[in-house]
């Protein structure tokens, strides 16, 4: 947003709503918009592509002490490393990874996903194989994918196909927290406003402490992890990696959730955990039916996004 635009929406707002919410929510733009202006030197951190993998599971939206806070009660968690994202938003790590990737590599990728910014980003030409898991084990009730479909699919696309390199991105721990869906969803797309209820707004507002929000979050980590433990039981990889495409802020600097071009440490430092996969064999994932349901606007507001 140019200063001009800023001057204009600022107008804008005062017309249209009271002055004490018009002066807080312009003052907010403009210092987000000088906070964006520092955020370009995290472009030019490494993509997941400039380090090795074979399998690689992608968790949205964790934070690496919140990581940190559970690693113990999970094996494959031993060898704790913090690197550094290029992004502090999954749409722009869905741009900054797979955009800027060598062909040849993505070509050998599969890619199976819960996170909806797919639809938008990526061409399922580029890749081994594209399987948006969104689109078809969408839990309507709870707002988002679970992690089993997820699981599921990654395995049985691991044991059919065996690609060079398969990433697996689930949509845990990011909000709603299915163990605890009463804190609220996550937070709004490309910062075009909040969307009512989200758990990052109830904890700016103060209507959710940061204690409920931190135990909500953790608990929904802890649910997917558990689905992690069964992929990596029965997944071969010499090389498999835990980490996330970004973290959340708890109100650093003035900043809640993830918005995007924030250039905050605890939106871009995310957790790398290296391990192996074997597979034993003792599982035998579910199958699904792929045709599609709700639209992906309707998936990314459940979510907490904007979709308009």
């Amino acid at each position: 947003m140019s200063l001009g635009d800023w001057l204009g929406e600022t107008y804008r707002r005062f017309g249209a709503e009271d002055p004490v919410t018009a002066l807080r929510e312009s003052t907010d733009e403009l210092y987000r918009g000088g906070l964006r202006r520092l955020d370009a030197v995290w472009r030019f951190a490494p993509t997941v592509y400039d380090r090795e993998w074979d399998l690689l599971v992608v968790l949205d939206g964790c934070r690496a002490d919140l990581m940190a806070s559970v690693a113990s009660d999970y094996r494959f968690l031993d060898r704790p490393r913090r690197v550094a994202s290029p992004a502090s938003h999954s749409h722009d790590w869905l741009k900054r990874t797979f955009g800027t990737a060598d062909e040849a590599a993505v070509a050998e990728t599969a890619y199976v996903t819960a996170n909806p910014f797919s639809d938008e980003l990526l061409d399922p030409n580029r890749f081994a194989a594209l399987d948006e898991v969104w689109r078809y084990a969408w839990d309507a009730e709870r707002e988002t994918v679970p992690p089993r479909p997820v699981t599921d699919r990654t395995i049985t696309l691991l044991r059919d196909r065996d690609p060079e390199r398969v990433v697996a991105h689930y949509m845990q721990p990011h909000f709603p927290s299915i163990p605890d869906p009463g804190v609220g969803a996550g937070f709004q797309r490309e910062d075009a406003g909040w969307l009512p209820g989200n758990a990052w707004e109830k904890l700016r507002d103060g209507e959710v402490s940061e204690e409920r929000l931190w135990t909500a979050y953790r608990n929904n980590l802890e649910h997917v992890l558990d689905d992690v433990a069964v992929l990596l039981e029965n997944a071969d990889a010499e090389r498999a990696v835990v980490t996330a495409d970004h973290g959340n802020a708890l109100g650093e600097w003035g900043v809640y959730g993830h918005p995007r071009r924030m250039p905050l440490p605890s939106l871009h430092l995310v957790p790398w955990y290296e391990t192996t996969a074997t597979d034993a064999g003792g599982y035998d994932p579910a199958t699904y039916d792929q045709s599609a349901g709700e639209s992906v606007g309707e998936k990314l507001r459940d979510l907490g996004y904007l979709a308009d």
